[in-house]
């Protein structure tokens, strides 16, 4: 499954619908973002171990749990996972080690995805970027875990009451095997009992 530009362009506009503050408008980045770059650097370990979580592995370097910290970004804080190995050899390149500072990149992610760039567009974009070489199918792992993430997401418990549930749905036209299709993108925005937003 991938999102096209206007698929991601209805989503957002659903999205705020439910956003009503600058804090809420933060709150909803900042779940994206450490979301993408969750799965970005879970599937960069793939790549280093050259074997996905649960596969049986190849080596005899394997995971080993992961490591919080902080991250800053331009529109502040969040807490990061990131994913250990058993020799200390993974050297992420997406969020350095001891990294404490994300600037744009996490937001080109999102625009790279939007914009339905190609593999190897992707590649040469953070070659220019941030002269880093990626490999493509280090593009592709992380692109198929980032929908892996948005699928788990979607799929999670959720609480038994919502006081208060905001639902909407807008159809629009996309192109799907050389046709035009309409498509329908359902939002359900629900307020806790703690009184906090899930989509």
């Amino acid at each position: 499954m991938k999102m096209d530009k206007k698929e991601l362009e209805a989503f957002a506009k659903e999205a705020a619908k439910g956003i009503k503050t600058p804090e809420d408008l933060n709150e909803f980045s900042q779940m994206l973002k450490k979301i993408t770059v969750e799965a970005a650097l879970n599937a960069e370990m793939d790549e280093h171990l050259g074997y996905e979580r649960h596969q049986k592995s190849t080596s005899t370097n394997s995971r080993n749990g992961k490591t919080r910290k902080r991250v800053k970004t331009e529109d502040g804080e969040f807490e990061l996972d990131t994913p250990r190995d058993r020799e200390g050899s993974f050297e992420p390149k997406l969020v350095k080690k001891h990294q404490s500072r994300f600037t744009s990149m996490d937001d080109k992610i999102l625009w790279l995805y939007a914009q339905g760039m190609s593999t190897r567009d992707i590649v040469n974009a953070f070659d220019e970027w941030y002269g880093a070489e990626i490999s493509p199918t280090l593009i592709s792992r992380v692109t198929n875990a980032v929908m892996e993430e948005v699928i788990e997401w979607q799929s999670r418990p959720l609480d038994a009451i919502y006081p208060i549930v905001y639902l909407d749905c807008i159809v629009i036209k996309i192109r799907q095997d050389k046709r035009v299709i309409n498509k329908s993108i359902f939002l359900a925005l629900g307020i806790n009992t703690d009184g906090h937003k899930e989509l």
